[in-house]
């Protein structure tokens, strides 16, 4: 499945003379720009983009301002797609991460390189097919997004500053980034550390810590305003919690999170319901 038959690059070019293939072909643009003409139908794309061309279709590829990429030749696949398709990378990359690998491994040492041939062609359909479903944001609030999610864990992380190094207002990213996610940037951030320090108390892996060692791996300088925090988001104490970690913990949205206890700790899990 998703065996990649061919990897090859492309330095800087500016035509792909009219070719066809048996199998997938499936080109990264690592820099500059063009455009694809197949059956008379000019597809563009840009430097972060996908270009996935289904078998026995001519096509030629041409830029004016010239392109490099990545390409791979993938047959027996799993993609669903019945035409040609653009796909966009995210800002992290991760689409161009599995390529590179991919064609490194394809002219690698041949006593792994099947294995992890097949990881990659995996790896990269999956990445396809879930960014061609998934929903659409903007690159600012993605950026914005990816931005917290490497740094939630670092108690320095000041998002004010980051949030104002971009050429935009500070309201006008706030507003954008809850209308696309659902919360402002700082309750998203707050969201992803109390849902850390919530795996970590639950973890076997954290068996030794103690509530303030946990608070500030997740990015909380203070343990008393964690400990308030968690508390209004889960309804208990970070140490009751702990405590009950066998038990079995149910996401219903972004939100909330219901804790099915067999006990309830006093005091708190009444004023949660209140």
């Amino acid at each position: 499945m998703n065996e990649i038959v061919y990897a090859g690059k492309h330095s800087v070019t500016y035509t792909v003379s009219r070719h066809e293939h048996n199998s997938w072909e499936l080109i990264y643009c690592t820099s500059g720009r063009g455009e694809f003409i197949i059956n008379h139908e000019r597809i563009p794309y840009e430097k972060g983009d996908v270009v996935v061309i289904p078998p026995k279709l001519p096509h030629t590829n041409y830029g004016e301002e010239g392109f490099t990429n990545i390409h791979l030749n993938m047959t027996d696949t799993t993609l669903p797609f019945k035409k040609p398709v653009v796909i966009k990378d995210d800002a992290n990359g991760f689409i161009y991460n599995a390529f590179n690998a991919a064609f490194f491994h394809f002219y690698g040492d041949p006593s792994v390189k099947q294995i992890l041939l097949s990881a990659y062609g995996d790896l990269i359909v999956s990445y396809l097919v879930a960014y061609r479903k998934g929903p659409t944001r903007s690159r600012v609030v993605e950026e914005i997004e990816n931005n917290i999610i490497q740094n939630y864990p670092d108690g320095r992380y000041e998002l004010d500053e980051y949030l104002r190094s971009f050429p935009f207002s500070y309201d006008y990213l706030r507003k954008l980034f809850k209308k696309e996610l659902g919360v402002t940037p700082h309750q998203y951030l707050s969201d992803k550390r109390l849902q850390a320090a919530a795996d970590r108390l639950s973890s076997p892996y954290s068996d030794g810590l103690n509530i303030a060692e946990i608070a500030h791996m997740c990015g909380f300088r203070e343990p008393l305003y964690f400990s308030r925090m968690f508390k209004k988001k889960y309804g208990v104490s970070p140490s009751y919690y702990m405590e009950k970690k066998s038990q079995e913990v149910v996401v219903e949205d972004a939100d909330s999170v219901k804790i099915m206890l067999s006990e309830e700790e006093p005091g708190e899990m009444e004023n949660a319901e209140a």
